[in-house]
C-alpha cells in the first residue's frame, strides 16, 4: 500500500513540475527498472503501449530519460538526484523568466498612486502566508514582533528572514507557544529578546474550537498579519491570514493592545 501511495504522490509531484500524466507514469517506471522496452514500461505504467514512445521522446528531451538503439528500443532513467536537480533548474529557470515577464508588462492603472493605509487583505492556504510573511518582514525598518503558535510556523525561510532583518539593524522580538521552540530559536538569534507567548488564547479554548493561531506579526507598529489554522477533517491543515498596513489601521491598533499583554518588558502600555 505504501509503494502504491508514494508512486502516486511522486506522479502528482512530477504532474506539478510540468511533466504530462503519461511522461510522470513512464518515468516513475523507468526508476522501478534498470531499463525496460516500451512494452514493459506499458505493462507497469498503465501507459498505452503506442503512447510510451510520445512520452519518452519528451523525457529524453529533457535529459531525464537514456534510449539504447537496439531491437527492441530499451530506455532507462538517468538517477534520481540529476533528475530531481534537473527539474529543480528547469523550475527555477521557469520561474526566473515569468518574474521578468510580469515585471516587463505595462500596468493598466497609475503605479505611483498612494498605496491605502486603512485596508484589510486576506490570504488562504500555508504557501501564500509564509510568503508574506516573509515579505512583510523583509520590509521591516525598525522593529519586528512575531508570536509562533504553532512550531510548524517556524521554517527555514522565515528564520532566514529574520536573521536577514536582524543583520539591517532591525530589532527582533519573538514570542513562542513551547519552551522548546524559544529554546531553539534563542539559540539562533542570542540577541533577540524570545519568550513564551502568555497568550492562552493562541489555541481554541472551546471544546468544539480547534482553530488555532498560528502567528502574529507587527512590522515596524504599523503593519499586522495574523494567521489560523483548523484541521480540515481529511488529515490536512488548512491556513488562512489577514493583514493591513497603517498606524491608525484599527486592526493593528486592536491587534498591537493584545499582544502588550504578553509583551509588557517592550510595550509601555501608556503607548498602546
Amino acid at each position: 500500500m505504501d509503494n502504491i501511495s508514494n508512486r502516486d504522490q511522486a506522479i502528482e509531484l512530477l504532474q506539478g513540475l510540468g511533466l504530462k500524466e503519461y511522461e510522470a507514469k513512464a518515468f516513475v517506471a523507468l526508476t522501478r527498472l534498470p531499463k525496460a522496452t516500451a512494452k514493459e514500461i506499458s505493462d507497469i505504467s498503465e501507459v498505452p503501449r503506442t503512447r510510451v514512445y510520445d512520452a519518452v521522446r519528451v523525457l529524453e528531451s529533457k535529459g531525464l530519460v537514456e534510449i539504447q538503439h537496439a531491437n527492441p528500443q530499451q530506455f532507462r532513467a538517468v538517477g534520481i538526484d540529476e533528475a530531481a536537480e534537473t527539474l529543480r533548474t528547469e523550475y527555477e529557470s521557469k520561474t526566473d523568466s515569468l518574474r521578468e515577464t510580469l515585471a516587463g508588462i505595462e500596468p493598466a492603472t497609475d503605479a505611483t498612486e498612494p498605496e491605502a493605509t486603512h485596508e484589510v487583505w486576506a490570504l488562504t492556504g500555508r504557501p501564500g502566508v509564509d510568503g508574506r510573511t516573509k515579505q512583510l518582514v523583509g520590509e521591516a525598518e525598525e522593529e519586528v514582533v512575531l508570536i509562533l503558535g504553532s512550531d510548524s510556523v517556524a521554517t527555514d525561510p522565515l528564520l532566514n528572514a529574520l536573521e536577514e532583518a536582524q543583520r539591517r539593524g532591525v530589532t527582533l522580538v519573538v514570542g513562542t507557544a513551547s519552551d522548546s521552540l524559544r529554546e531553539g530559536v534563542q539559540d539562533r538569534f542570542p540577541d533577540a529578546e524570545v519568550f513564551v507567548s502568555g497568550l492562552e488564547w493562541l489555541h481554541g479554548s472551546m471544546p468544539d474550537d480547534d482553530t488555532e493561531i498560528t502567528r502574529i506579526l507587527l512590522v515596524d507598529r504599523s503593519t499586522i498579519l495574523v494567521s489560523t489554522a483548523h484541521d480540515t477533517g481529511d488529515g490536512t491543515t488548512d491556513e488562512q491570514a489577514v493583514f493591513g498596513r497603517g498606524f491608525d489601521n484599527g486592526l493593528v491598533t486592536i491587534v498591537r493592545r493584545l499582544m502588550a499583554t504578553g509583551l509588557l518588558p517592550v510595550d509601555d502600555p501608556g503607548t498602546v
